[in-house]
C-alpha cells in the first residue's frame, strides 16, 4: 500500500533555509546540491540508481572536468545547441569557477596540450567520490519519481513508492529520462536525439582504416576519421554528428580526404611507371587508396589521361557518404531536451512555474568533446542553487 507523507521526507533541520527536491543525482544534480548545502538548505536526492555513476566512463575514465576557454562567449560556441543561452549562464559560472570548486572539495586539476582539463589522479573514480563526500547531508531517496505536481506553495512529488512536499524543485534527470514527467505540466520537449555518436554509412568495407586531419566540406571541420565496421566515428565525426544531432535521415556528408594534394597531375608526371594505388598510398591510407583507385589501380601514371585524374580528385576532395543513421548505443550525450524557450537563463527556472528548476543535460543543450558537456552541468547546477538561495 503507497503511503503519503504531508511533510518533506524528514523533518527540517532547524537552520534550514527550506525544503528542495532534486530530481536525478548525476553531474549537475550533487554539484547542484553541493551549492544549496552550503547555503543550509535541506536537500533530497531523487534517483533509482546510484548517484553520480555516469561520471564514472566519461573521459574514458578519467573525467574530463573541464575545458581551458576562460572566454565565456568563445566557450560557448562549442556548443551546437544551446549556445546564446550560454552566454548569461557562463557570466555566472565560468571555466575559473569550475576549477575553484574541484579545488575547494580536494581536486587538484591538470591541462592536457588539447585544453582539456583533468583531476591529477586522472579518476573519474575519485571525482565522484570527493563530490559524494561533500554532499553527505543530502538525504538520496532511491526511488523513481512519477509526478511532479504543483501546489499552491510548493510542489508534490510522486515516486513509485511515497509522496513528498518540497518548497522547490529540480529537475536533473540527464539526457534520456525525466520527460515523462513532463507531459501533465505543459513544458515544451525538442525531441531527443543522440549526439556524439558514430554514424552509420553506406560503405562498411573499409573498417580499420584511419584517415588524419581530414577535412568535413560541409561545416569546414577538420579532424581524424575512423572508418568502422557500420560507417564512420572519430573525433570529427562526433562533431558532425553533434552539429547535424536534429536533422533529418538519411543525408549526404562530404570530406576532402587530402587536403595537401593539390596537384596531381605533377606527381602523375613524376611517377610515369608506378601505379595509381600505390602513388595515391603516398597521401592516403593503403586500403582507401586502393578504394579510390578502382578500376583504375593498376594504371601506371603515365597511363593517366586527364578525366580519369580529375575523376579521380574528385573522390578524394569530394568523398561522399550517404549517411543511414547513428550507432545505436554509442551516444554519450543526446541533443533536444526541454526547450530553452521555457527558461529563465539567468536562474535556470522555469519560466510557467515559480520554483521550478532544470538544469544539466535534460535542456536543450549539447556540447563537443572536450569537458563542455559537464561545464553545463557544473555552471547551471550553481546558477539554480545561487538563484534559490537569493530568492529565500
Amino acid at each position: 500500500m503507497e503511503q503519503e507523507f504531508e511533510t518533506t521526507p524528514r523533518p527540517a533541520p532547524p537552520r534550514s533555509r527550506g525544503n528542495i527536491a532534486i530530481i536525478g543525482a548525476g553531474a549537475s544534480g550533487c554539484v547542484c546540491a553541493y551549492y544549496l548545502l552550503k547555503e543550509d538548505f535541506d536537500v533530497t536526492l531523487f534517483d533509482s540508481g546510484a548517484p553520480l555513476r555516469t561520471l564514472l566512463p566519461t573521459g574514458g575514465g578519467r573525467c574530463n572536468l573541464a575545458h581551458a576557454e576562460f572566454d565565456s562567449r568563445e566557450l560557448a560556441k562549442n556548443y551546437p545547441r544551446g549556445e546564446k543561452f550560454l552566454y548569461s549562464v557562463f557570466s555566472r559560472f565560468s571555466t575559473s569557477d569550475t576549477l575553484e570548486l574541484f579545488e575547494e572539495i580536494g581536486i587538484k586539476t591538470y591541462t592536457q596540450e588539447d585544453g582539456r582539463i583533468f583531476p591529477e589522479s586522472n579518476s573519474a573514480k575519485d571525482v565522484r567520490d570527493k563530490i559524494l563526500a561533500h554532499i553527505k547531508k543530502a538525504q538520496l531517496v532511491k526511488e523513481k519519481v512519477l509526478k511532479i505536481e504543483k501546489l499552491g506553495n510548493g510542489y508534490k512529488i510522486k515516486s513509485s513508492k511515497a509522496k513528498y512536499l518540497f518548497s522547490n524543485v529540480i529537475v536533473a534527470a540527464g539526457g534520456r529520462f525525466g520527460y515523462e514527467l513532463l507531459k501533465e505540466l505543459n513544458i515544451n520537449i525538442i525531441l531527443p536525439k543522440p549526439s556524439l555518436v558514430g554514424l552509420n554509412s553506406n560503405i562498411r568495407n573499409l573498417s580499420g582504416v584511419v584517415v588524419k586531419n581530414a577535412v568535413s566540406n560541409d561545416t569546414g571541420l577538420s579532424g581524424d576519421i575512423l572508418f568502422t565496421h557500420f560507417g564512420i566515428s572519430g573525433p570529427l565525426i562526433y562533431k558532425i554528428s553533434s552539429i547535424k544531432a536534429l536533422d533529418s535521415i538519411p543525408y549526404n556528408l562530404s570530406f576532402d580526404l587530402a587536403p595537401e594534394l593539390t596537384n596531381l597531375q605533377e606527381i602523375l608526371n613524376r611517377n610515369p611507371h608506378k601505379e595509381l594505388k600505390n602513388i595515391l598510398g603516398e597521401y592516403l591510407p593503403k586500403r582507401l587508396a586502393n578504394f579510390i583507385a578502382g578500376n583504375f589501380s593498376e594504371l601506371k601514371g603515365h597511363q593517366i589521361n586527364g578525366k580519369t585524374r580529375n575523376f579521380i580528385l574528385d573522390k578524394i576532395h569530394n568523398f561522399t557518404l550517404n549517411i543511414t543513421g547513428t550507432n545505436s548505443g554509442e551516444e554519450t550525450v543526446t541533443a533536444g531536451g526541454v526547450d530553452l524557450d521555457e527558461i529563465n537563463p539567468k536562474t535556470m527556472e522555469s519560466k510557467k512555474y515559480k520554483g521550478l528548476y532544470f538544469i544539466g543535460e535534460i535542456l536543450n543543450i549539447d556540447g563537443f568533446c572536450g569537458g563542455f558537456n559537464l561545464q553545463n552541468a557544473w555552471s547551471t547546477a550553481f546558477v539554480a542553487a545561487n538563484s534559490i538561495s537569493q530568492e529565500v
